[in-house]
Protein backbone atom coordinates (compact mmCIF):
# COMPACT_ATOMS: atom_id res chain seq x y z
CA UNK A 1 0.00 0.00 0.00
CA UNK A 2 1.33 3.43 -0.95
CA UNK A 3 1.18 6.12 1.71
CA UNK A 4 1.04 9.89 1.36
CA UNK A 5 3.99 11.73 2.98
CA UNK A 6 3.70 14.87 5.09
CA UNK A 7 4.46 17.96 2.99
CA UNK A 8 5.59 21.20 4.64
CA UNK A 9 5.65 24.43 2.67
CA UNK A 10 6.40 28.13 2.95
CA UNK A 11 6.95 30.88 0.40
CA UNK A 12 8.42 34.28 -0.42
CA UNK A 13 7.19 36.66 -3.12
CA UNK A 14 8.75 39.57 -4.93
CA UNK A 15 7.69 41.53 -7.97
CA UNK A 16 11.30 42.65 -8.53
CA UNK A 17 13.77 39.96 -7.40
CA UNK A 18 13.36 36.51 -8.92
CA UNK A 19 15.55 34.99 -6.19
CA UNK A 20 12.99 36.00 -3.57
CA UNK A 21 10.05 34.61 -5.53
CA UNK A 22 10.12 31.00 -4.30
CA UNK A 23 8.18 28.18 -2.66
CA UNK A 24 9.96 26.02 -0.07
CA UNK A 25 8.58 22.47 -0.17
CA UNK A 26 9.74 19.74 2.22
CA UNK A 27 8.72 16.09 2.05
CA UNK A 28 9.13 15.15 5.69
CA UNK A 29 10.34 11.53 5.44
CA UNK A 30 13.34 10.07 7.23
CA UNK A 31 15.53 7.39 5.65
CA UNK A 32 14.49 7.80 2.02
CA UNK A 33 16.24 5.21 -0.13
CA UNK A 34 17.91 7.43 -2.76
CA UNK A 35 17.85 4.71 -5.42
CA UNK A 36 14.04 4.50 -5.23
CA UNK A 37 13.45 8.27 -5.37
CA UNK A 38 11.46 9.37 -8.41
CA UNK A 39 10.87 13.11 -8.60
CA UNK A 40 9.39 14.98 -11.53
CA UNK A 41 8.67 18.69 -11.77
CA UNK A 42 6.86 20.43 -14.60
CA UNK A 43 5.76 24.05 -14.72
CA UNK A 44 2.43 23.19 -13.08
CA UNK A 45 2.83 19.81 -11.36
CA UNK A 46 5.10 17.98 -8.94
CA UNK A 47 5.33 14.18 -8.60
CA UNK A 48 7.17 12.26 -5.90
CA UNK A 49 7.66 8.57 -5.20
CA UNK A 50 10.12 6.91 -2.82
CA UNK A 51 10.66 4.03 -0.43
CA UNK A 52 11.82 4.45 3.15
CA UNK A 53 13.35 1.94 5.54
CA UNK A 54 15.88 -0.82 5.09
CA UNK A 55 14.86 -4.50 5.29
CA UNK A 56 18.51 -5.59 5.69
CA UNK A 57 18.76 -3.53 8.89
CA UNK A 58 15.35 -4.62 10.15
CA UNK A 59 13.65 -1.30 9.41
CA UNK A 60 10.27 -1.81 7.75
CA UNK A 61 10.12 -0.55 4.17
CA UNK A 62 7.21 1.68 3.16
CA UNK A 63 6.29 3.25 -0.16
CA UNK A 64 5.25 6.91 -0.33
CA UNK A 65 3.96 8.91 -3.29
CA UNK A 66 2.02 12.00 -4.31
CA UNK A 67 1.09 13.95 -7.43
CA UNK A 68 0.05 17.56 -7.03
CA UNK A 69 -0.97 20.31 -9.40
CA UNK A 70 0.51 23.53 -8.08
CA UNK A 71 -1.50 26.70 -7.49
CA UNK A 72 0.73 28.68 -9.84
CA UNK A 73 3.42 27.95 -12.38
CA UNK A 74 7.08 27.41 -11.51
CA UNK A 75 10.31 27.33 -13.52
CA UNK A 76 11.61 23.73 -13.26
CA UNK A 77 15.07 24.58 -14.64
CA UNK A 78 15.68 27.16 -11.89
CA UNK A 79 14.34 25.01 -9.05
CA UNK A 80 16.69 23.15 -6.69
CA UNK A 81 16.34 19.91 -4.75
CA UNK A 82 18.17 18.32 -1.83
CA UNK A 83 17.94 14.89 -0.19
CA UNK A 84 19.29 14.10 3.27
CA UNK A 85 18.61 11.45 5.90
CA UNK A 86 15.61 13.32 7.36
CA UNK A 87 13.79 14.87 4.37
CA UNK A 88 13.58 15.71 0.69
CA UNK A 89 13.58 19.47 0.10
CA UNK A 90 12.79 21.49 -3.01
CA UNK A 91 13.01 25.21 -3.67
CA UNK A 92 10.59 26.01 -6.48
CA UNK A 93 11.12 29.23 -8.43
CA UNK A 94 7.76 30.89 -9.12
CA UNK A 95 7.25 31.87 -12.75
CA UNK A 96 5.12 34.96 -12.17
CA UNK A 97 6.84 37.78 -10.27
CA UNK A 98 4.32 39.37 -7.97
CA UNK A 99 4.17 40.53 -4.38
CA UNK A 100 1.10 38.55 -3.33
CA UNK A 101 1.51 35.08 -1.86
CA UNK A 102 -0.17 32.03 -3.28
CA UNK A 103 -3.24 31.36 -1.12
CA UNK A 104 -2.39 27.63 -1.00
CA UNK A 105 0.11 25.15 -2.45
CA UNK A 106 -2.17 22.87 -4.50
CA UNK A 107 -4.40 24.13 -7.28
CA UNK A 108 -7.44 22.35 -5.80
CA UNK A 109 -9.18 24.16 -2.97
CA UNK A 110 -9.86 21.01 -0.95
CA UNK A 111 -8.30 20.68 2.52
CA UNK A 112 -5.52 18.13 2.81
CA UNK A 113 -4.27 16.59 6.05
CA UNK A 114 -0.88 15.96 4.42
CA UNK A 115 -0.01 19.55 3.50
CA UNK A 116 1.06 21.78 6.38
CA UNK A 117 2.66 25.19 6.76
CA UNK A 118 6.40 25.09 7.52
CA UNK A 119 6.44 27.66 10.31
CA UNK A 120 10.25 27.43 10.57
CA UNK A 121 10.48 29.05 7.13
CA UNK A 122 7.24 31.03 6.98
CA UNK A 123 7.29 34.84 6.95
CA UNK A 124 4.16 37.00 6.77
CA UNK A 125 3.62 38.83 3.48
CA UNK A 126 4.02 42.24 5.06
CA UNK A 127 7.27 41.24 6.78
CA UNK A 128 9.06 39.44 3.96
CA UNK A 129 11.24 42.43 3.02
CA UNK A 130 12.14 43.18 6.63
CA UNK A 131 9.35 45.73 7.11
CA UNK A 132 8.11 45.57 10.67
CA UNK A 133 10.94 43.31 11.81
CA UNK A 134 13.37 44.96 14.21
CA UNK A 135 16.97 43.85 14.00
CA UNK A 136 17.44 45.34 17.48
CA UNK A 137 17.37 42.73 20.23
CA UNK A 138 15.75 45.18 22.67
CA UNK A 139 12.00 45.25 22.75
CA UNK A 140 11.05 48.57 21.22
CA UNK A 141 7.43 49.44 21.80
CA UNK A 142 6.66 52.74 20.12
CA UNK A 143 6.29 55.61 22.60
CA UNK A 144 7.50 53.59 25.58
CA UNK A 145 10.94 54.15 27.12
CA UNK A 146 13.44 51.32 27.12
CA UNK A 147 13.53 49.46 30.40
CA UNK A 148 16.98 49.49 32.01
CA UNK A 149 16.68 46.85 34.69
CA UNK A 150 15.32 46.67 38.23
CA UNK A 151 17.66 49.26 39.77
CA UNK A 152 16.84 51.88 37.16
CA UNK A 153 13.13 51.15 37.41
CA UNK A 154 13.22 51.53 41.22
CA UNK A 155 15.07 54.85 40.88
CA UNK A 156 12.47 56.10 38.39
CA UNK A 157 9.72 55.23 40.83
CA UNK A 158 11.46 57.26 43.57
CA UNK A 159 12.27 54.27 45.72
CA UNK A 160 16.02 54.62 45.32
CA UNK A 161 18.53 51.91 44.75
CA UNK A 162 17.54 48.64 46.31
CA UNK A 163 20.05 47.19 48.76
CA UNK A 164 20.27 43.57 47.79
CA UNK A 165 23.34 42.77 49.93
CA UNK A 166 21.33 41.17 52.73
CA UNK A 167 23.05 43.20 55.49
CA UNK A 168 20.28 45.71 56.06
CA UNK A 169 19.45 46.65 59.66
CA UNK A 170 15.69 46.52 59.16
CA UNK A 171 15.67 42.87 58.17
CA UNK A 172 13.27 40.97 60.44
CA UNK A 173 15.32 38.66 62.60
CA UNK A 174 14.12 35.84 64.80
CA UNK A 175 16.11 35.69 68.01
CA UNK A 176 14.77 32.24 68.82
CA UNK A 177 15.88 30.80 65.49
CA UNK A 178 18.08 27.84 66.31
CA UNK A 179 18.07 26.35 62.84
CA UNK A 180 15.38 23.77 63.59
CA UNK A 181 11.85 23.80 62.14
CA UNK A 182 9.07 24.94 64.47
CA UNK A 183 7.30 22.20 66.46
CA UNK A 184 4.25 20.55 64.98
CA UNK A 185 0.97 21.38 66.63
CA UNK A 186 -1.60 18.80 67.54
CA UNK A 187 -4.65 19.36 65.32
CA UNK A 188 -6.87 16.68 66.78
Amino acid sequence: MTLHPEILWAQRSSDVQAGKNVVYLTVNLPDINGSTLKYELTSSKISFKARTGNAKKGVEEKDYAFDMELFGEVIPEESKRHLNSRRFSVILRKKEKKLEYWPRLPKAEQKSDFIKVDFDKWVDEDEQDGAGVSENKDLDIGGMPKLGGLGEMMAQMGVGRADLSGSSADVDSDSDDDGRPPPLEDYM
